[in-house]
């Protein structure tokens, strides 16, 4: 049986504790959240993983179509949260880049 996938990049947001931030120094913060952005996008790709599985298991008959379906769209709408999540980080930098000292 396929695993399921139990935190995709909505609920590992929820995850983080914001009383950590405080005590922590830039560098630390930086660290934590390329940590967190990693955890993401290694939960993305495995949602894409398991719709392959599903999809090989359901054309040998021993999964359900709906089952495929669901992890179909879940896996569809991580892939575009993650894809606007990093448009919005390239809007960002662009917008620092942009500001003159």
């Amino acid at each position: 049986m396929i695993q399921q996938i139990v935190m995709n990049p909505v609920q590992a947001l929820r995850t983080v504790e914001q009383g950590q931030a405080a005590d922590k120094t830039p560098a630390e913060l930086t660290q934590s959240f390329g940590k967190y952005l990693n955890k993401a996008l290694e939960s993305v790709d495995a949602q894409e993983k398991n719709v392959h599985a599903l999809t090989d298991q359901f054309m040998l008959g021993q999964v359900d179509v709906t089952k495929v379906m669901i992890a179909s769209e879940q896996a569809q709408l991580s892939l575009q949260l993650t894809s606007q999540v990093r448009n919005k980080v390239i809007e960002a930098y662009q917008e620092i880049m942009r500001i003159q000292l």
